[in-house]
């Protein structure tokens, strides 16, 4: 069988781009009253003819979100271990150019930033951050990563390079629940503009991450897409496409959405291509909660307060709060060492109260590691 790098060839850049942009009010009714969506429908949703939709889109995806999660919302904490990082992305400010000290946190100083996580919230749900730095932060430095914060988190996940099949086995057997990996852009002929140098250069290696994931048998993965490369609404249909596959293939796992913007970083500032409004944003959501009732929604601290307290009780499952996107930023060194530049900067006890007012329910925890990890 085939893995996703071969299916993609089907579909051309600007075949999908015409189908989107095509896509009329009729469509966009017909999307809105399917039991069933379908890759059409979600083009349909995406689409300009849907601007003039977001309070149908807005309420049918508060329907279903309740549906299947009730009134709940998820927190989560990112640790980044690791600013070091071997590429060149035009867009980060951990570019391999960029005059920045570049950290490795050692088992000393991850437990110290463990400890101010503690102090600053009951999180239970962990993302572990890194550079991609294969040499001193790799595989064997993210294993123990894990087996250092396994007793204080009962759900960990990684953002890390991509990795080889066996090396997903060996997290997951040390503890690993979810990998979230972006492939920053579908657009296969202009990836490499984006992304001159370091592994991550290789467009096909890093779509083939989920297939890896996949036949390791990860419980949960996360995709996404960079907003500013290209256009939104064809990237974000070759993501939809992406998802589909995935769960017919690996109908297992659980499948995450992230919908990360652009945000300033340090170093030489990229300036988007594309810029995505507050209410482009809310339809990109909404469609992916109309295309798929059961998929989790995460929404970051790069978005607004606005934003985020709006979008909590339509649509998001998933929120960070109180987050340092620098290795060390909670205890260690509060320094300049950001990827990006954090836009909500509440700390978790405001946010909690934020979505306790909303009249939801704050869950610290939800999963439990099998009794095979904690041997």
């Amino acid at each position: 069988m085939n893995d996703f790098i071969n299916y993609i060839d089907n579909y051309k850049w600007e075949d999908i781009r015409e189908a989107v942009y095509s896509k009329t009010n009729a469509d966009v009714e017909q999307a809105l009253h399917t039991t069933r969506p379908g890759i059409h429908d979600f083009m349909a949703l995406v689409s300009p003819a849907a601007q003039g939709y977001l309070e149908p889109m807005a309420q049918l995806s508060r329907r279903y979100t309740q549906q299947r999660f009730g009134k709940t919302v998820q927190f989560y904490v990112p640790l980044y271990l690791t600013n070091s990082c071997i590429n060149h992305c035009i867009y980060c400010g951990f570019n391999h150019a960029n005059d920045i000290n570049r950290i490795i946190l050692t088992d000393h100083q991850i437990r110290q930033e463990i400890e101010a996580i503690h102090r600053i919230g009951s999180f239970k749900h962990i993302l572990l951050v890194t550079g991609e730095n294969p040499r001193d932060a790799g595989v064997d430095y993210i294993e123990n990563a894990i087996r250092l914060v396994k007793n204080d988190f009962s759900s960990i996940s990684i953002e890390v390079q991509p990795l080889k099949q066996q090396e997903y086995t060996r997290l997951i057997d040390a503890g690993l629940n979810a990998v979230y990996c972006y492939q920053e852009t579908y657009h296969k002929e202009r990836y490499k503009i984006y992304h001159p140098k370091g592994m991550k250069s290789k467009f096909d290696w890093r779509l083939d991450t989920f297939d890896r994931m996949g036949k390791a048998g990860i419980h949960k993965m996360g995709l996404g897409v960079l907003i500013g490369l290209e256009d939104w609404r064809t990237d974000t249909t070759f993501m939809a496409l992406h998802l589909r596959y995935l769960q017919k293939r690996y109908w297992q796992t659980r499948y995450s959405v992230s919908f990360p913007r652009m945000r300033p970083h340090e170093g030489e500032h990229f300036q988007p291509n594309v810029i995505m409004h507050d209410k482009e944003l809310a339809q990109l959501i909404f469609a992916f909660r109309i295309f798929d009732h059961d998929l989790e929604i995460a929404l970051s601290t790069r978005e607004s307060q606005y934003f985020r307290d709006h979008m909590t009780t339509l649509v998001v499952t998933s929120l960070s709060a109180g987050s340092k996107t620098d290795p060390g930023g909670y205890a260690v060194y509060k320094a300049e060492l950001e990827q990006f530049i954090v836009n909500d900067d509440r700390s978790p006890a405001e946010v909690l109260q934020a979505v306790t007012n909303q009249g939801y329910e704050v869950v610290w925890k939800d999963w439990d590691m099998s009794l095979q990890y904690n041997s």
